[in-house]
């Protein structure tokens, strides 16, 4: 039975973005562009924000749908005094909002919440356990599904393990480096330069340094390690970066892949970091769809099917692959992708037939069809 059948009438999605990572700015402006496009015809919304303190606001609609990412204008969640509490257990989906003047008022009964943040303390399982706890639907992987992908050594080691090809690394902590400082004379024996230097633990570029000669590894891991007291050392691969989206399968099927991949081609700039994803900056244009061959086209998306499954994601992933020579290489799996109508993700389904609101709908539905099974 389809989820449509099961919940035919109006159903109330909470919209939940912001929050403490450094990719703030950019989960608000994902949000804004869901809540422009949402079918309001099946879906009323609440816009709760994450502060970057962490106080979890109610926000007005008109506010959030203004939001936009422009260089030097860059939106945050307000703290505007009022305090949105989450159901007191399972026995409700209630959600309730302390106002500014102290009054508790009821925002009525949810059915699901989509999760619209990227990074820590959202991404990474921790949104997603307090979800569970107080057994509320969502969007997007569970606890385990979320964790994993979002820490780069620990989905590489599994990653590797299944067969799927993965860039050398090297991984290693602040208190490493304490204990030993010349252990990073030896970070990149093993490794092919150039470089790149990694946050285990954080998306969309941020704190990633790309390392030419050993002279600059000490200046890449200091700004690695103000994002994670955990850093990555990979060598450089050779290859074409593209990208494919993965949905959940229907009622236990396999996972869909986008039927075309994408390509971040480079013109002047030596990757894509968040100046270039974000920002407009120059130096780097998509190509959508990507020319590759059938055979190369099969090969991704086999990987990247395995790679959701393995990982245990679920809902929604945006897989990123370097094309080499010899085959793809997986690069990141990103269960939360950038989500605004121009990014990779809601484009790769575009191309593939399924527009902006009809995959906003597809991940709710998918949501609410896992909780049923």
């Amino acid at each position: 039975m389809s989820a449509e059948n099961l919940w035919p009438e109006k159903r109330t999605v909470v919209l939940l973005f912001g929050g403490r990572s450094s990719e703030h700015e950019i989960s608000c402006v994902t949000a804004a562009g869901v809540l422009r496009s949402i079918d309001r015809s099946r879906f009323d919304v609440i816009p709760v924000g994450i502060s970057k303190r962490g106080a979890t606001v109610l926000l007005d609609e008109e506010e959030l749908s203004s939001y936009r990412l422009e260089a030097g204008a860059l939106p945050e969640v307000p703290e505007n005094g009022t305090r949105v509490l989450w159901p007191a257990s399972t026995e409700t989906r209630t959600l309730t909002v302390i106002e500014q003047d102290g009054q508790l008022r009821s925002l009525g009964h949810v059915d699901v919440v989509l999760p619209m943040l990227h990074g820590t303390f959202g991404e990474d399982g921790t949104v997603q356990g307090m979800l569970e706890l107080v057994d509320l639907p969502y969007v997007g992987s569970g606890v385990l599904g979320s964790a994993l992908c979002m820490d780069k050594h620990a989905v590489k080691t599994v990653l590797a393990d299944a067969g799927i090809s993965v860039a050398p690394w090297r991984m290693v902590s602040r208190e490493q480096l304490e204990r030993d400082p010349y252990l990073v004379d030896s970070l990149a024996d093993g490794l092919t330069y150039p470089l790149f230097v990694k946050p285990n633990r954080a998306g969309s570029s941020v704190g990633v340094s790309r390392v030419t000669e050993p002279g600059g590894l000490g200046a890449a891991l200091e700004t690695a390690f103000a994002e994670d007291r955990v850093v990555l050392v990979e060598s450089g691969v050779v290859g074409r970066e593209v990208e494919i989206g993965v949905l959940q399968g229907r009622e236990g099927a396999l996972p869909r892949t986008s039927a075309v991949i994408g390509e971040i081609v480079f013109t002047g700039r030596d990757f894509y970091d968040y100046e270039a994803k974000y920002l407009g900056a120059a130096g780097i244009e998509l190509a959508l769809p990507a020319q590759v061959t059938d055979g190369e086209f099969h090969a991704i998306r086999e990987a990247a099917v395995l790679a959701f499954e393995v990982t245990q994601c679920a809902g929604l992933a945006r897989i990123d692959f370097f094309l080499t020579g010899t085959g793809p290489v997986l690069n990141e799996i990103n269960t939360l992708p950038g989500f605004t109508p121009i990014s990779m993700y809601p484009r790769l389904w575009e191309e593939s037939g399924m527009g902006y609101t009809a995959l906003i709908t597809e991940l709710i539905e998918l949501a609410l069809e896992r909780r049923t099974r």
